[in-house]
């Protein structure tokens, strides 16, 4: 077992939505160099299943993830206490594979940069957030990454942007996110009908964890304004709570019944059939209503030929071109997004040149060869002096 290269893999939830799926494709390329990736999750899930199915190493362990609910005396020594629960369980672990890299995905896990930090293992950071507050939990984490990782990853541009005026010796490499393409690639005539959605209406879909974030209660805001215009369209929401925001999913529901938009839209909550729901979609909307630093949700959108209209929220402004594969609005600015939409409901041929112009741009700006190049170069970053 010794003779084997293990890294240590750390993830912040066991859902199979962006940051998992971007762990997932980095577990394959670490693989092909060699390693041997052990994974901690904090539960059972869709995204443990498919680590399992590919045959990875998948430990459940309560890391102490930390978050903002936290960020009080209780929540603070409730975290200190799993952070020490799993301090021991990473040395329990060290003595079986002695690691030579810990992978920390998402800031939310803290343990893994502290552990590594005191067993002078190289550590690596791949940072998906973009954080405003509390000021505390700020630069408590930016300390952390100064202490811990000289060469984070960051998902965009925005994302090291936000980090790097906090930083004293970080530096960030933007590497975005790429990801397998061909499932999104294949069009469908009939999508619409296996999902059971209106085949004369336009569908317009948004895909997205249910948090504070995401928008979804803007998104029925859009809805109503464009049902009330007697538009041709038809909505779809596509995702499932984060524990602790069921109170969110309530507010959906009642929104949809107090707008009068129950026979207008489709709420079908966690799927993993999102390249057959991209089909059957006709615009994409992502409008994140706080920093949402490189939805994956958008490549995905993107590489079946959908115009996306987001808000300029964090990575999307970087990822969306104006006018040419969709439209950017300001956050929160529901004309801004009922205009953009309309304008595209009413316009076919608009609607494929941006569609066209969108998977072309995913195809050669975001394309997975080149995600695997830069994450392959920059493990070796972090190895070559070990």
């Amino acid at each position: 077992m010794t003779n084997l290269r293990h890294i240590l893999f750390l993830q912040s939830s066991s859902e199979l939505y962006g940051s998992g799926k971007i762990l997932l494709q980095v577990l394959r390329y670490y693989r092909e160099e060699g390693f041997v990736p052990v994974v901690i999750l904090p539960g059972e899930g869709d995204l443990a299943d498919a680590m399992r199915t590919e045959g990875f190493d998948v430990k459940i362990k309560n890391l102490g993830i930390l978050r903002r609910k936290y960020v009080n005396p209780k929540g603070l020594i409730n975290r200190f206490q799993k952070s020490i629960q799993a301090y021991r369980f990473l040395n329990e672990l060290h003595r079986k594979y002695h690691f030579h890299l810990v992978y920390s995905n998402t800031l939310a896990v803290i343990i893994g940069s502290i552990w590594a930090k005191n067993h002078r293992i190289p550590h690596c950071w791949h940072i998906h957030e973009i954080l405003f507050g509390p000021s505390v939990l700020v630069k408590f984490l930016a300390k952390l990454l100064d202490a811990s990782t000289p060469i984070p990853i960051a998902v965009s541009e925005s994302v090291a942007m936000h980090w790097e005026q906090f930083l004293k010796k970080s530096k960030p490499e933007v590497i975005y996110n790429g990801i397998p393409y061909d499932e999104f690639l294949n069009d469908d005539s009939d999508a619409k009908s296996k999902l059971n959605l209106p085949q004369d209406r336009l569908v317009i879909t948004m895909i997205g964890r249910i948090n504070p974030g995401k928008g979804q209660a803007f998104f029925l805001e859009v809805a109503r304004e464009l049902i009330l215009d007697q538009l041709p369209v038809h909505f779809v929401l596509v995702g499932d709570p984060y524990p602790g925001y069921e109170s969110i999913l309530e507010e959906i529901e009642q929104k949809t019944n107090e707008y009068g938009l129950s026979d207008h839209v489709t709420n079908l909550g966690f799927r993993l059939d999102i390249p057959q729901i991209l089909a059957a979609s006709d615009l994409f909307v992502l409008p994140s209503i706080l920093p949402d630093s490189f939805p994956t949700v958008i490549l995905e959108a993107m590489a079946s030929g959908l115009p996306v209209i987001a808000s300029v929220s964090g990575g999307a402004s970087e990822m969306v071109v104006e006018d040419e594969t969709g439209f950017l609005f300001p956050i929160s600015e529901v004309y801004s997004a009922v205009s953009a939409l309309r304008t595209l409901v009413q316009n076919h041929d608009l609607r494929k040149k941006m569609g066209h112009a969108a998977r072309s741009r995913v195809m050669s700006q975001y394309s997975l060869e080149a995600f695997e190049t830069k994450i392959k170069s920059h493990l070796w970053q972090h190895l070559k002096t070990n």
